[in-house]
């Protein structure tokens, strides 16, 4: 994919290593994947977020994981201040990113003077934006969600990372008429690498974060109606999970699993995977779950047909109905594997590799 730069186009090395990207850590067998290049000069990079794997594991703490990986396998020095207390108290090194938790250290105004970027998401935006700004730092927010806040809280930065087409249009229609806004975008689709992923399919149906939101309620009502297949609920980072009413003896949930650990402990188990969201900016575990060619069926939010394009089997949360048919008939032979087919086809399109180009290239001519 070539990533859209909807303002201004950063100036880019092109340079390409030929060898493969070295796996840094057993846990996250990270890809022997085409090399990402190399710098021409190594920066200073320091993230503050509230939160971050593997004790925090949700789709944006991965997607910008996967983001400063990107910039250390260039030859960056990337630091990671979280701004949360946890029970952590030493930092740690996750893929060659340094995390470095609330109570070890409190000198992160030090860290953003000396560092050559800065970046930032969610809670952490605004904060941090008028940190770097007073020491001359620039800055960069990744958004993940189309709030009115997030573009507000990013219309300071030097760079705006937009997770799929759609929210960067949507930015474009907020900021149009504004008296300021982010002085480049890039849209980097949150980077899956399908060899982390790819197992052989399993027999549950599954979903993943049983939070009212993401369709917990409606989860267990499927599984209630559909009594001969075997149902998997994976409890998620955040929002409070749903609880069924009474026993569904044909439903199981896994306590919360980290991300490095989701293809043997969930996909390897999963059939078809659900995704009734009622807000999805993208859906990172449809395309994990992709990689294995399983189906995924979801309820058509603009950034989930994005992210599912030709694969998309889709039918309304608020339709139990149309969910028991949708299945019934994806679980026939001929119908699944027809569907399987196109999820293996929409996980090749969606290999990172040019993103995660972009984006180093983006941060290095900041």
């Amino acid at each position: 994919m070539t990533a859209e730069r909807a303002r201004r186009q950063p100036r880019a090395s092109r340079r390409r290593a030929e060898s493969g990207a070295s796996q840094t850590t057993a846990a996250s067998r990270r890809p022997r994947a085409r090399s990402l290049g190399v710098a021409d000069r190594p920066l200073r990079v320091v993230a503050r977020v509230h939160a971050y794997p593997p004790v925090h594991n949700a789709g944006a703490e991965w997607m910008l994981h996967s983001l400063l990986c990107a910039l250390v396998a260039r030859g960056h020095e990337v630091t990671v201040w979280l701004s949360r207390y946890s029970q952590l108290s030493e930092p740690y090194t996750l893929d060659g990113v340094r995390v470095v938790p609330f109570a070890a250290r409190l000198d992160i105004g030090a860290a953003v003077r000396r560092a050559d970027v800065a970046i930032s998401h969610l809670e952490n935006v605004p904060a941090l934006a008028a940190l770097a700004a007073g020491y001359g730092t620039r800055f960069v927010a990744v958004c993940h969600n189309t709030f009115p806040a997030t573009f507000r809280n990013a219309a300071t930065a030097a760079l705006a990372v937009y997770n799929s087409q759609w929210m960067a249009r949507e930015a474009e229609a907020y900021y149009a008429g504004r008296p300021s806004a982010p002085a480049a975008t890039l849209v980097v689709r949150p980077p899956v690498f399908a060899d982390n992923y790819r197992t052989t399919p399993g027999d549950a149906i599954t979903l993943i974060n049983c939070n009212a939101d993401k369709g917990g309620d409606l989860f267990w009502r499927i599984a209630e109606r559909m009594p001969d297949h075997q149902f998997l609920g994976v409890r998620g980072a955040y929002g409070q999970q749903v609880v069924p009413p009474r026993p569904v003896p044909n439903l199981v949930y896994l306590d919360h699993v980290p991300g490095h650990e989701m293809r043997d402990r969930v996909y390897a188990r999963t059939r078809v995977l659900l995704m009734p969201s009622r807000y999805e900016s993208w859906g990172r575990v449809g395309v994990e779950a992709m990689a294995s060619g399983i189906p995924v069926v979801a309820h058509p939010t603009p950034g989930i047909c994005e992210m599912l394009g030709d694969a998309a089997i889709l039918a309304d949360r608020d339709d139990l109905d149309a969910w028991l048919s949708t299945l019934e008939q994806l679980l026939r032979p001929t119908e699944y594997q027809s569907a399987s087919e196109r999820a293996l086809e929409r996980s090749a399109a969606l290999d990172p590799h040019d993103d995660l180009v972009a984006w180093c290239e983006a941060i290095e001519s900041l």
